[in-house]
């Protein structure tokens, strides 16, 4: 009799990979919007959304499919993860042309606006992780960032020439967003904000989307935070500090349900019981 069990593809990283580590956490969904905020004031990111009308059409169509492609990457198989790139660059060929905003160009291919997409997603994730999990080390991070390089690299980011460690990757961002008209509050920012500040949200987590939205926008960095009119003051510095540390300390008390997104428990499903399971068939946002 063959007693040999079926084993499943662990995907790009697997369950040891600080990837997993991370991108499993629930709370580290809040860095999406956070993301997207980034994304959006950057006129040529958002010129490229504006071709697609993905704003206006389904406003959270941009940050599911950023978020799906984080999640197929990290949790599906090697063959989901490529399908799920192979996608959204099909998608990226026809998003290109003049920006009669600030003059430039965008194209969803081009090296520079595919690292500030891939970028804020990381750096945000990195932030909430640390501000409602616990502290990553150094080498955490940057293992992070290498291993996060291979998804960089199936939506085709030249990863030999981006950044080599997080902390760089952070202060790449610093850098571009402190220059002149780098970051611009176009017509595509402001439905973010709006949308951020109160839009229409799905249903299933309407009730807990006005903390969401208060994390994403005053946990922004500086000059984000000047483009959308957010006002710092002790006050909010308070209510912030105090909803991450209660996170923080009431998240080990939670079953897995309520702390882990789906895709990591269907990935382990998938692993230790299931190795038919088919992500695509399951990771609905």
């Amino acid at each position: 009799m063959n007693n040999d069990k079926k084993l499943s593809d662990p995907g790009y990283f697997g369950p040891d990979s600080v990837m997993w580590l991370v991108n499993k956490e629930i709370t580290v969904l809040f860095g999406g919007a956070r993301a997207l905020l980034m994304h959006a004031a950057h006129p040529l990111i958002a010129a490229g959304a504006r071709q697609t009308s993905f704003y206006q059409r389904d406003p959270w169509k941009r940050l599911i499919r950023t978020l799906s492609l984080q999640n197929s990457v990290t949790f599906g198989t090697k063959k989901e993860a490529d399908e799920s790139a192979w996608r959204i660059n099909k998608l990226h060929e026809v998003i290109n042309g003049d920006d009669d905003i600030s003059g430039g160009y965008y194209d969803a291919l081009d090296q520079e606006q595919l690292l500030w997409v891939h970028a804020c997603l990381q750096i945000s994730s990195i932030y909430f992780y640390e501000k409602t999990v616990k502290k990553l080390s150094p080498d955490q991070k940057n293992k992070y960032h290498l291993e996060n390089m291979k998804s960089a690299e199936l939506v085709l980011i030249d990863t030999n020439k981006m950044p080599q460690t997080h902390e760089s990757l952070k202060e790449w961002v610093v850098e571009k967003s402190q220059k002149k008209d780098y970051l611009l509050l176009t017509d595509v920012a402001k439905d973010v904000q709006d949308i951020i500040k109160g839009g229409p949200v799905p249903r299933h987590i309407k009730p807990i989307w006005p903390f969401i939205a208060f994390t994403a926008f005053n946990t922004l960095p500086k000059e984000f935070k000047i483009l959308y009119g957010i006002k710092d003051s002790r006050f909010k510095s308070f209510i912030l500090a105090l909803n991450l540390a209660l996170l923080k300390y009431t998240r080990p008390l939670l079953p897995p349900f309520f702390r882990l997104i789906a895709p990591a428990r269907w990935a382990k499903q998938r692993l230790t019981t299931s190795p038919d399971l088919r992500f695509q068939d399951k990771a609905k946002f």
